[in-house]
């Protein structure tokens, strides 16, 4: 977990409860969900295995020791867990080179939070390296803080992520907004305390208490979410 800004707690916007903002970053801030499969389905392929579509659904979103180790027992691929995590990472990251599209409204998004000097934090179930690659994408002046999920003891769905990251902002989790596109990410952020939006990406999202549902990023704003705080508590 790296933080580049200490106690944020006290520099909320005058008149606002939103203590701070967490963000995913795969299907949320870049559109990234498609490159993971992709790369699923080229390593397994290089081991003699063809992937099923549907799995893409059961590993969307989650952490890598959990889709990885699903494809290997789905597959019987003769591969440890640790093992396909390097394969994984190694050919994400290769991709990611190539192109690394921004989902729409996210570099408006930033700019905003960032110009009012509102605490935000990337929370992503993402491995180290492959965060600090998006980052130079993203902008790491954006971020006061991001936590990997090779940084806690238990990534998404948990709540740990977004615990950790409330606290390195000096927040309260329950004036948090987080902002998410997946079930496995928004159960994380619910489990947590925080309000949560989503922005569904390969499968769909439901609104529910405390949960509301974009169709996209250029649909939130900080007043948007500001708004948050009082409509739901």
């Amino acid at each position: 977990m790296t933080s580049t800004v200490p106690a944020l707690g006290t520099r909320t916007a005058e008149g606002s409860a939103l203590q701070a903002v967490l963000l995913d970053m795969d299907g949320t801030l870049v559109d990234t969900e498609g490159f993971w499969w992709d790369v699923e389905t080229e390593v397994f392929a290089s081991l003699g295995h063809t992937l099923d579509d549907s799995w893409r659904h059961v590993v969307v979103g989650g952490p890598m020791t959990r889709s990885a180790g699903f494809l290997i027992e789905a597959t019987g691929a003769d591969i440890t867990l640790a093992e396909l995590s390097v394969l994984l990472n190694d050919g994400f990251e290769q991709r990611i080179g190539r192109d690394l599209p921004l989902m729409p409204g996210a570099a408006r998004l930033l700019a905003e939070l960032s110009a009012h000097e509102i605490p935000t934090a990337l929370v992503s179930a993402s491995h180290r390296r492959i965060i600090d690659r998006v980052l130079k994408t993203l902008g790491p002046q954006n971020f006061a803080l991001t936590v990997a999920g090779d940084e806690v003891p238990r990534t998404k769905p948990h709540p740990d992520p977004y615990l950790a990251a409330a606290a390195g902002l000096g927040a309260d989790p329950a004036r948090c907004a987080v902002v998410e596109d997946t079930a496995t990410g928004v159960a994380a952020a619910e489990s947590a305390g925080c309000h949560v939006v989503a922005v569904p990406s390969v499968a769909p999202i439901t609104p529910a208490a405390r949960r509301t549902v974009v169709a996209s990023l250029e649909e939130v704003d900080l007043t948007f979410l500001r708004g948050l705080m009082t409509q739901m508590r």
